[in-house]
């Protein structure tokens, strides 16, 4: 309704037409900061995940060393362990 404003009420309707522009401006911010802070949790998980998924690969690789070194699996039953796992 911008110009219809600015020729009805004059002064009054330019500051009520900033009045509406200030009122977007300050709800794409809100958008903006709220998708900010929804991409860094979503970060923060992502991290997390990795970590997590690191340290079972440890574990899993310590298991497997063990298990060869006891005897319970052969060399080459490690072998297609390792092969399915990277798969």
């Amino acid at each position: 309704m911008g110009w219809a404003r600015t020729l009805l009420l004059g002064d009054i309707g330019n500051r009520l037409d900033i009045a509406d522009t200030e009122q977007d401006i300050g709800e794409i911010r809100r958008k903006l900061a709220y998708k900010n802070i929804l991409d860094e949790s979503q970060d923060d998980a992502i991290r997390r995940l990795q970590e997590e998924n690191q340290q079972l690969e440890i574990c899993v690789a310590a298991l497997v060393n063990a298990l060869q070194r006891k005897g319970v699996l052969t060399p080459e039953e490690v072998s297609n362990l390792v092969c399915l796992i990277d798969q």
